[in-house]
Order: structure tokens, then C-alpha cells, then sequence
């Protein structure tokens, strides 16, 4: 008998499901679908936090080759700052403690340049317990850093040109109707000083 040739989307014959079940359940496997992200830096690092493991989003975010990475120190990744306090270190014995870190700061690339990062370290322990390493994963969040520091340049360039108005009185309450602002106008009409009034409610 012919056999009728599968469709695309149709599902995968009985004699196909065990290849695809132990490819899915293979290290291979894992490994192909990590380093197919390309928009974050995920690596493993051993227990002493030498790198074993190198993605493609990795090397797009801090333009490392894997072969130039893997076996050195993750600390290479930090600002000069952060090594003379010890935050590498810091970093692996919070998640080793707790399970995962997780913060947002400066992370050099190998040109030097800096980038705003969220990094996210977990603890990896194997099926019996015992701690093996951790798992990294870093985001490049630069370009909101630097929207956030735009928007709050402007909020204070906004809030001194409001102080400096005499003729008014320009003032901001919370939604208690706590006094939270209060400018030189305000002062002058209302003849309260700042200190006075901020924190109090407004009559």
C-alpha cells in the first residue's frame, strides 16, 4: 500500500516521538536552544566562577569569542570599581546562600565600553544536592538607562525653573494633601519657608 505523505504541521508518527523525546530531554539539546538566543548573555560558570559555557547572545553583548572566555574568571566582566569592593565575589556567595542574584549595574564588554545590565545568577545543584555552579544571565539595558536619566534631567531642570519663580506661588500636594513641593513664590506670598510647610497639610 502507498503511503500518504505527511502534511506540513501534521503531528509526528509513533516511530518519530522517541527520537524527538530524547533529543528534548538531551544536553545537546539544551545546549542548541540556548545558544540560539541572541538578545541575552546566558553562560555557566563552575563554583569558583570560571566560565564553562559561552552563548551566541553572549558574545553579541560583550564581544567575547567563546575560546577567549571559557575557563577564565567572570570577573573579568566588571568595572574596575566593583573589583576593588569584591562584587564578583559577592555576587556568588549571595546566590550561593539564597539560590539567585539578581541586580542591574556597569558591565565592561572587551572593547572596554560600559553597558547598563540586568544579571541574574542562579545556583545549579545536581540531581543529588551537591552545588555544581551557576547559571548567568545578563540583558543589556543601556538604552533605558539612558532614557531614565534623560527624563530625569528634565523632571529637575523643571523642578529649579518652577523654585525660581517669585511672582507665583507653585507648590505640589500628595494625594493626603501633604504639601510636597514648595517654591521661592510660595515662600514670598504665603510667607512659609519651605521646611515649614513641606510634609504638612495645606490650608
Amino acid at each position: 500500500m502507498k503511503k500518504t505523505p505527511k502534511t506540513e504541521g501534521s503531528k509526528p508518527d509513533s516511530a518519530t516521538l522517541p527520537k524527538i523525546n530524547r533529543l528534548a530531554q538531551s544536553e545537546e539539546f539544551f545546549r542548541l536552544l540556548v545558544d540560539s538566543v541572541n538578545d541575552y548573555a546566558i553562560f555557566a560558570l563552575d563554583t569558583q566562577g570560571l566560565i564553562v559555557t559561552w552563548n551566541a547572545g553572549a558574545k553579541r553583548l560583550k564581544g567575547y569569542e567563546a575560546d577567549d572566555v571559557i575557563g577564565t574568571s567572570f570577573k573579568r566582566f566588571y568595572t574596575p570599581e566593583d573589583l576593588k569592593r569584591n562584587h564578583p565575589e559577592s555576587e556568588l556567595r549571595i546566590a550561593t546562600e539564597t539560590g539567585r542574584y539578581e541586580e542591574e549595574g556597569w558591565r565592561v564588554r572587551k572593547d572596554g565600553s560600559r553597558f547598563w545590565a540586568n544579571v541574574v545568577i542562579t545556583k545549579l545543584s545536581d540531581s543529588t544536592g551537591e552545588h555544581i555552579g551557576f547559571s548567568k544571565v545578563t540583558r543589556d539595558l543601556t538604552e533605558r538607562k539612558i532614557q531614565e536619566e534623560k527624563l530625569s534631567d528634565s523632571e529637575e531642570k523643571l523642578r529649579l525653573m518652577i523654585h525660581s519663580v517669585k511672582d507665583y506661588a507653585i507648590f505640589m500636594l500628595d494625594q493626603d494633601g501633604l504639601v510636597s513641593t514648595w517654591n521661592e513664590g510660595a515662600e514670598k506670598i504665603r510667607q512659609y519657608k519651605a521646611e515649614e510647610i513641606i510634609g504638612r497639610h495645606f490650608r
